[in-house]
């Protein structure tokens, strides 16, 4: 079982992927009368670069063929004969041993419809069919045309009455639209985060280097190298090659993450939220750390490294790439856990998750690989490496710890998004202080491991560490007090927000301050009060969203600005647990034609965002008035001077109005 885990992680990723909405097909529809009843239904589909929709001719046996259909329950009309299709291309299919026929780039499917109840006041009809680049997705979409007798409405925007007046509500009349395109914009935040989570997976490596799988390869690699060479200057680039080889297949290992965001660059941001994804990290991750305790190992299949081994018998670059191979699969059981916690913390970032993950990868790879390099460049510093010994489990063992502190965060996700109100804020902090007073008392020598040597006596580094961890756990202990004596901002983003509490609170918005969860209601506030509105985009497992209330907001003048200012509207996209009520549930059909259901707080409040501010990252503040008229260029992950002046702008602009 162990060692189908991290595959099992993978699988996951993709099985949420193929729940999602978004097609990487855009749709538009128009509808023609041809006599009193018939009618010819026009469906155009732009496909993204390199993508395949399959015609309706495609063989049987190979991907799925277009198919064109009335929905069940639809009466009064029928299809007359087969759709005619725009021009088509083939290619022989290695894969099914077939000639496929398929669109490229764009597709114009007209489908002629003859009408038997003149009474019926629209058509629908759904086409099913098969989306394929690298990978292959289902499409399932349905268009509506109203009927009236005279005229044809060509672009369809809702289904029904209801949806039309629902979405309306969401489609706000902005004024000052120019600004959107001014604001701050992830570009920044981005490139921020890109180079910490670089540095998270260099770390990563660093700390993979001082474990049982990996530090005792380093004079074994680098003396093979130097001493097996025709010469010295031959020995140190066949060494270096091995280190750039290592640095490659931990980058590759990303790639498969670019394909799924190719599909839709929001995806691995959307499923980052998810409640089922996130227990799946606690687990796996509670289940890593078991295993650098040594209750267990995890390892990939044993067939793997020797084929690999045997395969760097293999002379030159080839022979070079698959030892360096080898060596990833067999550190699998040290490195797999710290790539484990990787692959969740790049989807828990704010930022495109596939290149914060490649980064992070590279990351990894390069701390991986400098030693190698590094030691076969001056081969005299192989003698200053410490002996293997029992402080390598140590290391392990730490990092198992850390590992467990880190699981308890996709635990809190989830108990966030699915408001279960288990792991409040301060019993989360209560279990950080449980498992760092454990990690001090491992390091004192009160707490045994399978795997740990028999300990004679405590080293200053020990100690000194101990110590340290033990502070850390007594720096943890106010936070479980009602009025703590400070609020751990060092840790903002990781415990659930202030307000998440065991302990009555004022208010359920962060500080206390006073906020609306729904944006009608806030608006009218707004103008009851004659003040500006601050729209706040959030997500109850946002890290930065944390980070920027309990940082940035926190701060007294920032914190009196929106106190007293503002009317502060949150609006959390990621509600996707919280129904709305059924009468405002509705069916909103995008420009592409394709539906999505509105059922959750959630969906309602991130398609608000993207339709209105054509923007899905979060935090994301607009300041406008109770006229909807923008008052500044929207902001998002900064630090305090630029917020407050950024604040102050937009209240002067309110005051000129």
């Amino acid at each position: 079982m162990p060692k189908i885990f991290s595959f099992f992680l993978l699988f996951t990723v993709f099985s949420i992927f193929s729940q999602t909405e978004e097609n990487p097909i855009v749709w538009k529809s128009s509808i023609n009368q041809i006599s009193e009843t018939e009618y010819d239904v026009i469906l155009t589909a732009k496909l993204l670069q390199a993508w395949h929709l399959y015609s309706q001719y495609n063989p049987e046996g190979a991907s799925q063929a277009l198919e064109i259909v009335i929905p069940e329950g639809k009466t009064g009309y029928a299809l007359v004969g087969k759709a005619i299709e725009s021009d088509t291309q083939k290619e022989y299919s290695e894969i099914w041993g077939k000639e496929e026929v398929y669109f490229a780039d764009r597709a114009i499917i007209t489908q002629k419809i003859k009408i038997r109840d003149k009474t019926i006041p629209s058509i629908t009809v759904s086409i099913y069919g098969q989306v394929c680049k690298q990978a292959c997705i289902q499409i399932e979409e349905s268009f509506s045309f109203p009927l009236d007798g005279k005229k044809i409405k060509k672009e369809i925007i809702v289904l029904n009455d209801k949806s039309k007046t629902l979405t309306k509500k969401l489609q706000l009349d902005l004024k000052n639209t120019n600004l959107l395109q001014t604001g701050n914009t992830s570009d920044t935040a981005s490139g921020s985060s890109l180079f910490n989570i670089f540095l998270l997976g260099f770390v990563g490596g660093l700390l993979a280097l001082l474990t049982p799988c990996v530090f005792p390869m380093i004079p074994l690699t680098v003396s093979f190298f130097t001493k097996g060479a025709q010469s010295k200057r031959k020995g140190i680039f066949n060494a270096i090659l091995y280190g750039v080889f290592i640095v490659l297949i931990y980058m590759l290992l990303s790639v498969p993450f670019h394909l799924i965001d190719g599909l839709d660059p929001s995806i691995l941001n959307t499923i980052s939220t998810n409640i089922w994804l996130n227990i799946f990290f606690f687990v796996i991750l509670v289940f890593f750390s078991l295993s650098f305790f040594g209750f267990y190992e995890i390892t990939l299949p044993s067939s793997w490294g020797t084929k690999m081994d045997s395969a760097s018998d293999v002379g030159g670059f080839i022979g070079i790439f698959f030892m360096a191979l080898t060596l990833a699969i067999v550190s699998f059981s040290c490195t797999g856990p710290i790539l484990g916690s990787l692959l969740a913390g790049s989807l828990g970032t704010a930022g495109d998750p596939a290149f914060q993950l490649s980064a992070g990868m590279t990351g990894f790879g390069l701390a991986l690989a400098l030693p190698f390099a590094l030691f076969a460049l001056f081969p005299n510093l192989l003698s200053a490496l410490p002996k293997s010994g029992g402080w390598l489990n140590t290391t392990k063992v730490v990092l198992g710890f850390l590992e467990l502190a880190f699981a308890f965060k996709f635990l809190s996700n989830s108990d966030l998004v699915g408001h279960w109100d288990l792991l409040k804020r301060e019993v989360f902090i209560g279990i950080w202080i449980v498992i760092f007073l454990g990690l001090a008392l491992y390091l004192f020598g009160k707490i045994k491991f399978p795997h740990d040597s028999p300990l004679k006596k405590l080293s200053f580094f020990r100690i000194s560490f101990g110590i340290l961890i033990f502070a850390f756990a007594i720096y943890l202990i106010p936070g479980t007090f009602k009025n703590p004596t400070w609020n751990l901002n060092a840790l903002s983003g990781f415990p659930p927000p202030q307000f998440y509490s065991i302990y009555e609170q004022e208010s359920n918005c962060p500080l206390g301050l006073n906020c609306y969860k729904d944006f009608e209601e806030g608006r009218l506030a707004a103008k009851e009060s004659n003040k500006p509105i601050l729209l706040d985009f959030t997500g109850w497992a946002c890290v930065n969203c944390r980070k920027m209330e309990e940082n940035v907001w926190s701060d007294p003048s920032v914190y009196t600005l929106l106190k007293n200012d503002y009317i502060l509207i949150s609006l959390y996209v990621d509600d996707n647990e919280k129904a709305l009520p059924k009468g405002a549930q509705f069916d909103f059909l995008k420009e592409n034609g394709s539906i999505k259901k509105i059922k959750t707080y959630g969906d309602k409040w991130s398609t608000f965002q993207v339709i209105n501010f054509k923007n899905a990252s979060q935090p994301y503040y607009v300041l406008l008035n109770s006229d909807l008229e923008i008052l500044n260029a929207p902001q998002q992950y900064t630090d305090i001077t630029t917020y407050k002046n950024w604040l102050e702008k937009g209240l002067k602009n309110f005051k000129k109005n």
